[in-house]
């Protein structure tokens, strides 16, 4: 039986945002700390390091998320470790962050100039003590506008989680339109939501953006 789309449907969706906010929670989180370390591995005094990390990146950012997303589900269950849709996407879209963000970071910390570490090495600091006192807190100012404005990709592109069945706001959407057979209605209301989650996200990013170049 064919339904019409009202309210209660919308309050579903609203529901579904939730996953979708944690899914994104969780990614960035994950992949924050996963990115923080590829950062300080391009930006490492050992070479070997450095090209592992670059190997890294290059690797992730050539290949498709939905593939990565693929391989976190399928592939895994395939080696005998299952893993539900919630730790699979978030996995994916974690190794996707770390990637992203770890290059951020690196050309955030490079950013820094030069005398900044040539002034900390005179006064006798350790590397760990260049970047804790001197480096990062810097980079941090840099790193703060792409940093948030990622963010923003990084909700949108939950919406390939619906794919293993994550029922996140797009899978929500999908359901309800196959119940009411009204998809225009119903992905207007998704792609509202979108709007409402990523909008503040890319206007926190453009701010920061503008209070940098101010500063500067």
């Amino acid at each position: 039986m064919i339904s019409e789309f009202s309210l209660s449907h919308v309050v579903l969706l609203l529901a579904a945002a939730r996953w979708t906010v944690l899914v994104s929670l969780l990614a960035f989180a994950c992949g924050g700390l996963a990115g923080f370390a590829v950062a300080l591995g391009r930006t490492a005094r050992s070479g070997a390091l450095r090209t592992l990390t670059a190997a890294y990146i290059q690797l992730v950012q050539g290949t498709p998320v939905l593939i990565v997303l693929f391989l976190s589900y399928y592939g895994l269950s395939l080696l005998g470790l299952k893993l539900s849709p919630l730790v699979a996407a978030t996995l994916a879209m974690s190794i996707y962050a770390s990637a992203y963000l770890g290059e951020i970071w690196r050309g955030c910390i490079q950013a820094v100039p030069r005398g900044q570490w040539e002034a900390s090495s005179s006064l006798a600091m350790t590397r760990w003590q260049q970047l804790r006192h001197v480096v990062l807190p810097q980079a941090l100012r840099l790193a703060l506008p792409p940093t948030v404005g990622f963010s923003v990709q990084v909700v949108k592109n939950t919406s390939i989680t619906s794919i293993i069945g994550v029922v996140e706001l797009t899978r929500s959407g999908q359901l309800i339109n196959n119940a009411t057979f009204q998809p225009f209605q119903v992905f207007l209301v998704v792609a509202a939501l979108y709007f409402a989650l990523c909008f503040p996200l890319s206007t926190a990013a453009k701010r920061m953006e503008r209070k940098l170049h101010a500063h500067r």
